[in-house]
C-alpha cells in the first residue's frame, strides 16, 4: 500500500511542474531577449534610422516621396500597412490575452520580473526578506523548512544586481546599434564616449532600480505592466486567483505561505480589485497546494474564470 507520504511528494512535485513550465517559458524568453538583436530578428537600427525585423528593412516606404517619384497617397497607405495596422494587431492581441489572462505577459514571460523573483530569493538568503521595504522576515519555506540567513549572500546579491544591471544596459544598447559593433567594441575595450556614457548610465539607473525600486516599477511604472492589469480589471469574468472564504478556517496554523511566496509582495487572498498587479505566476497556489496537501485538503486558492470568478471582482 502507498503510504500518505509518498503521495504527499508526488503531489508536491505535480504543484511545482507548473512552476517548470513557467520558468522553461520564462528561460526561453529571456534568451530571445538576449540574441534578439543579435540575429536581427528585431531591433531599431538608430544609424539607418528605421527598425530591422526578421532580417528585413522596416522602413514606412515614404522613400518614394522623399525622392519625388511616388504621390501622398501612396505615402499614406505605406503608412497604415506598415505601421498602424501591424501596431494596431499587436495592440489587440496583447490586449485580448490580457482581457481573458492578465497580466500573463509579466508572470511568464517578461526578463525584467525574471530578474525580480532572481534577487527576490538570493535576498531572502541574505536578509529574511525579499525586499528592503518589507516590514517582516519570511524565514519559512513552502515546504516547512527554515531558511537561514547568511549576510554574506548580500555580496552575491550586490554581484546580481550590478551584473543583471550591466547586462540589461548592453542589451537595451544592441537594439539601437548594431549588436557586432557594440560587442566588439566591448570586448576589445574600444567603447566609442557615447556608448560608454550610455552603458554607464543606464547600468547605474538599473542598479537602483534592482535594488531598491524593482517591485515598485512592476507595480506602477511599467506601461506594459499597467496596460494589462487596467484591462484586466474591466473584465470580470477574467481569469484570477479565488480564495474558498467559507473554507477560510483551515488557513489557521499556516505561515502566509501564499504572501510569502508572492514575488508582488501581494495578499492573494484579498478581492481582486487589490490584486490590481498580479502576475498570474501561481506561486501562491502552488504554494497553498502544498500546505494543504499536507493536511489531506485541497488546496483554498485556485485560478477561475467566468461566472466564478465574480466572486473576486463583484466584492
Amino acid at each position: 500500500m502507498v503510504s500518505f507520504s509518498c503521495i504527499a511528494e508526488t503531489m508536491a512535485s505535480a504543484g511545482s511542474k507548473l512552476q517548470l513550465k513557467r520558468r522553461i517559458f520564462q528561460t526561453g524568453f529571456f534568451i530571445l531577449f538576449i540574441f534578439a538583436p543579435i540575429l536581427d530578428l528585431f531591433r531599431l537600427d538608430l544609424n539607418l534610422g528605421h527598425f530591422i525585423f526578421f532580417g528585413q528593412n522596416w522602413t514606412l516606404g515614404l522613400e518614394a516621396l522623399q525622392a519625388g517619384e511616388g504621390t501622398a497617397a501612396e505615402a499614406v497607405f505605406n503608412i497604415i500597412t506598415r505601421a498602424f495596422l501591424p501596431l494596431l494587431g499587436l495592440v489587440l492581441l496583447f490586449g485580448w490575452v490580457s482581457w481573458k489572462y492578465g497580466r500573463l505577459y509579466c508572470g511568464w514571460l517578461c526578463p525584467h520580473f525574471s530578474v525580480v523573483e532572481m534577487i527576490n530569493s538570493v535576498m531572502r538568503k541574505a536578509s529574511g526578506k525579499f525586499s528592503l521595504w518589507d516590514k517582516k522576515k519570511s524565514l519559512y519555506r513552502v515546504d516547512g523548512s527554515t531558511v537561514k540567513t547568511d549576510k554574506r549572500y548580500w555580496w552575491l546579491v550586490f554581484i546580481a544586481v550590478a551584473g543583471f544591471a550591466f547586462l540589461w544596459a548592453v542589451i537595451f544598447l544592441t537594439y539601437l546599434l548594431p549588436p557586432k559593433e557594440i560587442y566588439y567594441n566591448l570586448a576589445h575595450f574600444s567603447l566609442t564616449r557615447n556608448q560608454m556614457l550610455f552603458i554607464g548610465v543606464a547600468t547605474l539607473l538599473l542598479m537602483i532600480e534592482f535594488m531598491f525600486a524593482r517591485h515598485f516599477f512592476c507595480r506602477f511604472a511599467c506601461a506594459v505592466g499597467v496596460f494589462q492589469s487596467l484591462v484586466w480589471m474591466a473584465n470580470k469574468r477574467a481569469m484570477v486567483v479565488s480564495f474558498d472564504r467559507e473554507n477560510a478556517a483551515q488557513c489557521q496554523g499556516c505561515y502566509v505561505a501564499c504572501e510569502d511566496e508572492c514575488p508582488m509582495r501581494l495578499k492573494p487572498r484579498s478581492i481582486k480589485r487589490h490584486m490590481f498587479n498580479c502576475t498570474e505566476c501561481a506561486r501562491c497556489l502552488d504554494a497553498c497546494e502544498q500546505v494543504q496537501f499536507k493536511k489531506n485538503l485541497p488546496a483554498l486558492l485556485t485560478w477561475q474564470n467566468g461566472q466564478s470568478a465574480l466572486q473576486e471582482s463583484d466584492r
